[in-house]
């Protein structure tokens, strides 16, 4: 069909296919602030304002990526760093001329043989972050700032690499901020909303270059972030990528607050972020809550976004001991995809494009554990509930595909015999534990008690096919 510039028409589109049964993406986050690649290992988002508030998470901000931003805060330890590794005097968009050679070098193809081997099915490229520059050469550069953008067509490289390698491609844009436009300084949540560019210039700018983007690499996902200015045309930005890219999809973080009603509520905000969502606009095809977990299956599709630790860009503070583990990792996928949801995991590669090699060796267990469980991940839906347990109180979770129901167990059972509290299935279904073949299966009151072989190998979550469970 045609889209038409009108939120009704719009709102005609449907999610396709593809990004239900997809699953994994992986989020890129490399920029200028790659090269210092450093911030505090304050905690998790949640966490920290929880205890702190919001001038303690700004002050103190886990997110590498907004080097630029903490740099800014008088007295943050981002500030004191800054100035003890390169100078106060030394300004952040002195990094391109590090990023710009050092980028010369990047073989893109090997991210994508890694996002490949993890089992992804999409990767999300930062194509422009807070800090404005631009990682491909823009026919509407920075008006603010001379040659701030990458050198090389970074995205277009990717894009390609990606593609080659069978996978989808999607772009990232900060349309809510960009420091160049307006150089607020965020050091609350009242900053964050004050700080997205209203001027007409900046509706141009950032509308064109999301033109552009679809125009030159026709991303399969629009994902933009913080929000978007009040005077932009949202339908008719989203009809001309529709019309464009058919199946492509558009996240919710295009939210417009109306010029002149003041700052929002940051008890609002908070509770908000509590539950895992900001306020959405008025259309989106999936939601996006950041380090969010769920009880239940949601309606509406969803993707979980994080990093692997508590920064999305290349933070050198970072350690194993603040990332997720290989077993947590698997663990906290296969709950995201029993409650409809999608992760968007985030790596973020050093300033030449070097992957840390604690990063990869995560993707790289999540990619062996799915070449074994991947039937029960990909092209699933959620089942009736997503949470069970067995009798030795091992978590449980379930999907299914057609008529058939995949029970998860998020660890290794130490006992040969299991049983699933609570599930009941159909007489004579055909009960296989992947990776080992058939098992023995009985049906009792309580549940389904399943004879697991011995020895079993420990791994971070183990599937059992029942046949015709779902129906």
């Amino acid at each position: 069909m045609t889209y038409e510039p009108t939120l009704e028409s719009v709102r005609a589109h449907v999610v396709p296919d593809w990004f239900h049964d997809a699953k994994l993406g992986i989020f890129i986050h490399w920029g200028l602030y790659s090269v210092p690649g450093w911030a505090p290992t304050t905690g998790p988002l949640h966490e920290v304002v929880a205890r702190e508030g919001w001038q303690g998470w700004f002050a103190r901000n886990p997110y590498a990526e907004w080097y630029m931003n903490s740099l800014r805060i008088p007295g943050s330890p981002t500030a004191s760093y800054h100035a003890q590794h390169f100078g106060a005097d030394v300004p952040y968009e002195r990094f391109a001329e590090t990023f710009n050679r050092d980028t010369l070098s990047w073989d893109p193809s090997q991210w994508a043989d890694l996002f490949r081997r993890a089992g992804a099915r999409y990767v999300v490229l930062t194509t422009k972050h807070h800090d404005g520059f631009l990682l491909w050469p823009s026919s509407r550069p920075n008006p603010f700032r001379q040659g701030y953008h990458a050198s090389r067509d970074l995205v277009g490289d990717l894009t390609g690499a990606v593609r080659d390698a069978g996978l989808r491609m999607g772009l990232y844009y900060s349309g809510g901020l960009d420091w160049t436009f307006n150089d607020r300084v965020i050091a609350d949540i009242i900053d964050l909303f004050m700080g997205v560019p209203q001027q007409p210039e900046y509706v141009e700018y950032a509308n064109a270059h999301w033109k552009e983007l679809i125009d030159r690499y026709q991303p399969s996902v629009l994902w933009n972030d913080i929000g978007y200015p009040a005077a932009a045309n949202l339908p008719e930005l989203f009809s001309y990528y529709y019309n464009a890219v058919p199946e492509g999809v558009i996240n919710d973080r295009f939210t417009q607050a109306p010029v002149g009603d003041g700052p929002p509520d940051p008890a609002a905000i908070m509770q908000a972020i509590a539950q895992g969502m900001l306020p959405a606009p008025p259309h989106f095809d999936f939601r996006t809550p950041e380090y969010a977990v769920f009880p239940d299956i949601k309606a509406e599709k969803w993707e979980s976004c994080r990093g692997l630790g508590y920064s999305f860009g290349y933070n050198r503070n970072e350690t194993v001991d603040d990332m997720l583990s290989p077993a947590e990792l698997v663990r906290s996928f296969v709950d995201i995809v029993s409650k409809n949801g999608n992760l968007l995991i985030n790596v973020g590669p050093m300033g030449d494009g070097t992957i840390p090699t604690e990063q990869a060796e995560r993707l790289e267990a999540l990619g062996a554990w799915l070449a074994v469980n991947g039937e029960a991940i990909y092209g699933s839906r959620p089942w009736t509930r997503a949470e069970g347990t067995t009798d030795g109180g091992i978590g449980v979770r379930f999907t299914r595909k057609g008529s058939d129901l995949y029970a998860i167990l998020l660890d290794t059972p130490q006992q040969p015999q299991v049983t699933l509290t609570g599930l009941t299935i159909p007489a004579g279904a055909g009960v296989t534990l992947f990776g080992y073949g058939d098992i023995a299966a009985v049906q009792h009151d309580s549940g389904l008690t399943v004879t697991l072989p011995s020895p079993l190998a420990d791994a971070p979550a183990h599937t059992i096919k029942i046949a015709g469970g779902a129906a």
